[in-house]
């Protein structure tokens, strides 16, 4: 499979750069319309990266000094303990439907994470670690703490493992259970990791049902004092290899008054600049926070919501611009991660790792502040559909009704769904172009209005005024409304349907590696480009078909050439799924258009424009 690379503009939140460019572009057709055209970084970085673990492949027996002690509740133990610690590394393997984790009892941390459903752009099982950031700022469900000489013996030790099957008890990992290939533990189930050596004990408890949340439990303790241990998803997720999927990186949370969302920088237009810093802490209360992409996310639910602190973590790596081009240009990433901890005694969180399917996230919820299971919010809030994320949401569950119920393909779905949605905007377009021809029926009483005034100018309020309302006169007794329904209003109505289409199809995890003709992926730009030329094309058409009154020939052309240019360079770079959907607009816009055309209406303003133009001409 080819290796497909994803814009940085097609990052969630990405679309308030969509918005300005298409503010832009809207208020440059506002401007050269007949209605109003008369005639002529590096951010500052505190980075506090984890160190890594060493991995060393499976051998040797796992030997304990001493039976497994139960994990400590309390904020303080015995400083006296028994010394436990594993001889050798080995590894463990968790599977159910829809994930394959493999552990490490060196660090008690996850060295692989494999969602079964998804595949990378090459083909191959889906890896949520991040090996080359993992490599730098430490494995998934490592312990993060402010002591790094602390942080690097949590993460480094062995610890002695055991499963606990329902009805079975606890079992020690050893040998021979160890060289079984792809162990599989059968849910429910639970592993346990403990450490006792010198002055620190560590208890680390992963729990797995049959969904995509674990169960984590951790206690630290030195000295017999508790010690703030976040565990931890500290190293980005491993879809993101280029540049491009880096940017798409967020860290979001959902507190009682709202979702943040916090970039590795954002640079903002009123505000001052803002990023994550590496080791900063955020405290509660908080329903969720979790690392984020394009289409995955890991996020934590701490079981204590109104007690629980989270860590955020950044650091930065320099990577190929292309990774498959060894000689390409080498470019500065950034890499976020974060952890959770109750300070008050033992951390308890559920951690979802998998798609930001919106099914998916609707049916896990997060605790309430009293920490009622179940009874906070859902993780519909990780999916980031923008400024008008209702009507994103409505159009989304439109266009999955469509390709479960209709036509089984994404690409058919956006252009059935396209087609709807123009059908529902027709009384109005239709409304529109009828504007647009009586205004080019009047343009000739216009002139001479506009002659009769030349002579004023702009500071001369009341002759404007005058003009004003003479033109405002010819066309109520044609019956034209150039700000109403049959004005610009369809053009600004349009604007939120477009944003919430750039939101669903840059969000939608449904349409990653979603095949459609030609098209290997409709989260990816188009390989061969042929969209944006149809845009272009038909676009070009659209702009000589439609009647432009007041507009003197120079300025035609130059709209005839510069927008479908503009729309031609902005469908080139983003998703195909977006530019399918602009390119199947542009050609319903051209049969309506030639539709209008046709009509006696349409047939008079051709047979004036082609008078003009002989008189014109002699």
């Amino acid at each position: 499979m080819a290796d497909y690379q994803h814009r940085p503009d097609q990052r969630p939140m990405g679309d308030k750069n969509f918005l300005l460019y298409m503010l832009v572009a809207f208020f440059l057709v506002v401007a050269l319309s007949p209605i109003f055209m008369k005639s002529k970084q590096q951010p500052p970085e505190s980075p506090t990266p984890t160190p890594t673990p060493t991995a060393t492949p499976n051998q040797a027996q796992q030997q304990s000094s001493s039976r497994p002690a139960p994990a400590a509740k309390n904020a303080t133990l015995q400083s006296s303990v028994a010394t436990k610690q594993a001889a050798s590394e080995i590894e463990t393997v968790v599977q159910n439907d829809f994930y394959k984790i493999t552990f490490t009892n060196r660090g008690a941390q996850a060295k692989s994470w494999v969602l079964k459903k998804y595949k990378d752009d090459k083909g191959n099982p889906l890896d949520l670690v991040n090996a080359p950031a993992a490599a730098q700022m430490g494995f998934p469900l490592s312990l993060w703490t402010y002591d790094e000489g602390l942080r690097k013996k949590l993460n480094d030790v062995l610890y002695v493992a055991e499963i606990a099957q329902e009805g079975r008890g606890k079992q020690s990992l050893d040998v021979k259970k160890s060289t079984i290939a792809g162990l599989h533990l059968d849910a429910p189930q639970t592993i346990t990791f403990d450490y006792a050596g010198e002055d620190v004990t560590i208890h680390k408890s992963f729990s797995f049902d049959k969904s995509y949340v674990v169960k984590v439990e951790t206690l630290v303790t030195r000295n017999g004092q508790l010690v703030q241990a976040y565990p931890a998803w500290p190293s980005s997720l491993g879809d993101q290899t280029n540049p491009a999927g880096y940017a798409t990186g967020r860290l979001n949370w959902q507190t009682p008054e709202g979702i943040q969302r916090q970039a590795a920088f954002e640079s903002h237009w009123f505000k001052s600049n803002s990023w994550v810093v590496g080791g900063n802490t955020i405290p509660s209360p908080f329903y969720w926070t979790g690392v984020t992409d394009q289409y995955f996310a890991a996020v934590f639910m701490p079981a204590a919501p109104q007690s629980s602190t989270m860590v955020t973590l950044h650091t930065t790596m320099e990577m190929l611009k292309d990774p498959s081009n060894p000689k390409s240009e080498k470019e500065i990433v950034h890499m976020l991660g974060l952890g959770v901890e109750n300070p008050s005694g033992t951390t308890q969180a559920e951690l979802f790792v998998g798609p930001k399917d919106l099914d998916v996230l609707n049916s896990t919820r997060a605790r309430s502040l009293n920490s009622a299971p179940g009874e906070g919010p859902s993780l519909e809030g990780v999916i980031d559909f923008g400024t008008f994320g209702w009507f994103a949401k409505m159009l989304f569950r439109a266009l999955n009704w469509i390709h479960d119920r209709l036509i089984p393909n994404w690409g058919w779905a956006i252009v059935l769904l396209t087609f709807i949605v123009n059908l529902i905007f027709l009384p109005l377009r239709i409304t529109q172009m009828k504007t647009s021809l009586k205004m080019q029926k009047v343009q000739p009483e216009i002139q001479v209005i506009n002659k009769k005034y030349e002579k004023y100018g702009f500071r001369d309020q009341e002759k404007q005024q005058q003009k004003q309302q003479e033109v405002m006169a010819v066309y109520r007794s044609h019956g034209i409304n150039p700000y109403g329904l049959s004005g610009c209003l369809p053009l600004i109505l349009q604007l939120p349907i477009l944003y919430a289409f750039y939101a669903v199809l840059a969000n939608t995890i449904e349409l990653r590696q979603a095949h459609w003709l030609w098209i290997h992926d409709l989260s990816a730009p188009d390989l061969w480009h042929l969209l944006p030329i149809i845009t272009v094309a038909t676009m070009f058409i659209v702009q000589r078909a439609t009647p432009m009154p007041g507009m003197d020939p120079a300025q035609r052309r130059m709209m005839n050439t510069f927008m479908p240019l503009t729309f031609g360079i902005f469908t080139w770079t983003v998703a195909s799924g977006l530019a399918l959907y602009w390119a199947t607009s542009n050609v319903i816009n051209l049969v309506q258009q030639w539709a209008m055309n046709q009509t006696s209406l349409g047939r008079e303003i051709k047979e004036l424009q082609l008078k003009r133009l002989r008189k014109k001409n002699k």
